[in-house]
């Protein structure tokens, strides 16, 4: 559908409508600037328009002597205790590995990473980390004391406390 046909309709609506003739202006203003609008949609950045672009938000600061915040539910992987800016972790390197591998790990002072990184599917143990486990990022993520994104009443398993 065209630009021009939207107006046709919203001309035509707006004769057959007892509506005032600022109204329709405004629908018809709304059509041409933004034929798309932000379709009633409130999302987490709040009611702004979709095209338009809002300052980023300040990186989160990860300190170093923060301490570590305790798991919430069972199995959950471990958060990182520290930052992992510039970090990477692609099909040729895992900076991950430089500290977390058990080669290097006591040298580094850095938590071992869990022998099952090193099982495939079927429970077969490799000399390496398991491609399925290779990109920490996928589980695991930096901490940080920050507010919820959105409110939930989520609470924690009583075994963890």
């Amino acid at each position: 559908m065209t630009v021009g046909m939207l107006l046709a309709g919203a001309v035509q609506s707006a004769e057959e409508t007892s509506a005032p003739a600022t109204e329709n202006h405004k629908v018809l203003d709304q059509i041409t600037t933004n034929p798309g609008g932000i379709g009633g949609v409130e999302s987490l950045r709040g009611a702004s328009e979709l095209e338009t672009t809002r300052p980023a938000d300040a990186f989160k600061r990860y300190p170093r002597d923060q301490g570590t915040i305790d798991s919430d539910y069972v199995y959950q992987p471990p958060l990182i205790p520290h930052t992992i800016r510039n970090y990477e972790v692609s099909l040729n390197a895992n900076k991950c590995l430089a500290c977390h591998s058990w080669k290097n790990a006591k040298e580094m002072g850095a938590t071992k990473i869990s022998v099952t990184h090193y099982e495939t599917r079927e429970g077969q143990v490799l000399s390496d980390v398991s491609p399925r486990r290779y990109f920490c990022q996928q589980c695991h993520v930096p901490q940080a004391d920050a507010k919820p994104l959105v409110g939930n009443d989520f609470q924690r398993v009583d075994a963890l406390r």
